[in-house]
């Protein structure tokens, strides 16, 4: 599938705005963004139960739709999967699969049967789905939206309603399902975990644009802006001034390169990528190419999270917090004195950002 420049306004406001996309089979692509920025809006355009102001979509080198011709949405090839699921409750799970496929009962109830087998639900065939978990209905939802063997899938939220102890292995065996289908899927998600664990790729929006797209990696590891890095996670962000492609600060210096001298810059860094030294009578670690110059700080709390701990820093340099992760458990004590220093390979330099 391939989608060209689409834009959609309402009210003047430019909600999806010259978006671009292509996904193969087989391909998950996730597409990502806060509440409100286009993501869903972008999806019902390309299942046909909106229009576009602008732009075109492509499925298999066809035309689909632009401005001027449209395929109806039951004729596009494309399967749909909501986050309420929209299961007929007077219908049997046999049923709901094979809703909408053509042929005769029996060949319905054989696909059904096929699927069912796939996501492990066989001995609820003849259920209703008031008679299953969350989870099961999700699965029963997505055989669904199998059954008519679509190109292409597209699911909106799909997890957002199942418990978190059922997310991991229902969104695992989803993507083993659709991968054994090779269906191009076009998943819309808030979440960058679900985004990360899922996707091939990940097409990074916000207020209606794609600001960054690649692999899971890459749009991870080399953020386009501020935002993108703190999307993903809490951050921590220096205020500097570029001078000979070099920002100065407390941390020691940050290679600074295209950027203009004299410019205001934020150098970010996420809190597991700040290393703690103890205090040794008034001084920390010696300055390192790798680390750069230790500046202390007081530790103000400390938290157990499960996995990590994180630990918040008074600095003494300029009366700010830092954060900072570390695997395990690391409790100090409030008050204490410690140095910290940051991992130059994993810091980001962007022009500062207003206000």
């Amino acid at each position: 599938m391939e989608i060209r420049n689409l834009t959609r306004s309402y009210d003047g406001r430019r909600v999806v705005d010259d978006v671009s996309l292509s996904i193969l089979p087989g391909q998950v692509t996730c597409l990502l963004g806060p509440s409100g920025c286009g993501k869903s809006t972008t999806l019902r355009i390309i299942a046909g139960v909106e229009m576009q102001d602008s732009g075109e979509i492509w499925v298999d080198g066809k035309l689909v739709c632009d401005t001027v011709f449209r395929v109806p949405p039951e004729r596009r090839g494309i399967g749909l999967m909501f986050q309420d699921f929209a299961l007929f409750p007077h219908l049997s799970v046999a049923d709901n699969v094979g809703f909408g496929l053509k042929g005769s009962r029996e060949q319905k109830r054989a696909r059904a049967e096929e699927l069912l087998r796939k996501v492990d639900l066989l001995r609820h065939i003849d259920a209703f789905p008031h008679e299953l978990s969350g989870g099961e209905q999700q699965r029963v939802a997505l055989a669904r939206a199998l059954a008519p063997e679509p190109a292409i899938m597209l699911m909106d939220e799909p997890f957002s309603g199942l418990d978190n102890r059922l997310r991991d292995g229902i969104r695992d065996e989803t993507l083993r399902l659709l991968k054994d289908e090779n269906t191009a899927v076009l998943l819309v998600t808030h979440e960058p975990e679900e985004a990360m664990r899922m996707a091939d790729e990940i097409a990074l929006m916000r207020r209606g644009r794609i600001v960054q797209q690649g692999a899971p990696y890459n749009v991870y590891t080399r953020p386009a802006d501020r935002a993108a890095v703190s999307f993903f996670s809490d951050v921590n962000v220096l205020k500097a001034r570029v001078d000979g492609a070099l920002a100065e600060t407390a941390f020691g210096q940050f290679l600074a390169p295209g950027i203009a001298d004299h410019t205001e810059v934020d150098i970010v860094f996420r809190p597991q990528h700040v290393r703690i030294d103890f205090d040794r009578g008034g001084s920390g670690p010696l300055p390192t190419p790798s680390d750069g110059v230790a500046a202390r700080g007081v530790v103000e709390r400390a938290r157990f999270l499960g996995q990590e701990s994180l630990v918040e820093f008074r600095m003494d340099f300029d009366g700010g917090v830092l954060k900072a992760t570390v695997p395990g458990v690391f409790l100090p004590k409030a008050g204490k004195a410690m140095w910290l220093t940051v991992r130059r390979d994993r810091c980001f330099v962007f022009p500062a950002q207003a206000g």
